[in-house]
């Protein structure tokens, strides 16, 4: 048990660093706390260098709140740990931190099939009906939307696509983004 927490943690740490829009930057004081993970099951397979979580699992890290029906936490020779969280039937997968940067700045995302992190590249991908929003207290600031959501933390890129595949294919729907305007309008009046 005391392997799993520790290979999750260093997991969980980078996973919801994640989402999203340059500006979104996790809560660095989460970084430091301990990772808990509550589940109704839980299997750990050395010689495969796997954890798997599953029945309605809880994964929390100071601020960050995920929720799965499963977790599955792999970790190469080299040490770098690959995170696939699955939606339950009919629902989703989604998580909840607090961004750096005011007092009551938040960052959520959902998934209705999985979302997938990769510790090695820093990639955090969110399958089917994806969603992430930045929210100011509960006032959203920023959202995007679309099939699949891929977020590169090193280079701080995101991208969205009207499809699973992570290709944008014709006829598949449209991806959405709704983006507020910066800044104060207080001495911006339009004469």
């Amino acid at each position: 048990m005391k392997n799993s927490i520790a290979i999750l943690g260093k997991t969980s740490s980078l996973i919801f660093c994640l989402v999203m829009l340059s500006a979104a930057h996790a809560e660095k004081a989460d970084l430091n706390k301990p990772t808990n993970v509550e589940a109704n099951q839980m299997f750990y397979d050395e010689s495969k260098q796997t954890n798997t979580f599953i029945g309605n699992v809880v994964l929390t890290r100071g601020s960050l709140v995920m929720h799965a029906d499963k977790l599955l936490v792999r970790q190469d020779q080299a040490g770098h740990q690959f995170a696939t969280l699955y939606a339950p039937p009919g629902g989703t997968t989604r998580f909840r931190q607090k961004r750096d940067g005011g007092k009551d700045l938040w960052i959520e995302g959902n998934a209705s099939d999985r979302i997938e992190y990769d510790t090695k590249t820093e990639i955090a991908k969110l399958f089917k009906q994806a969603r992430v929003k930045m929210l100011d207290g509960s006032k959203i600031t920023d959202e995007v939307e679309g099939e699949f959501i891929s977020y590169d933390s090193r280079a701080e890129f995101y991208s969205v696509s009207n499809s699973v595949s992570g290709e944008s294919k014709p006829g598949s729907g449209r991806v959405k983004a709704v983006i507020q305007p910066r800044g104060s309008d207080k001495g911006n009046d339009d004469k």
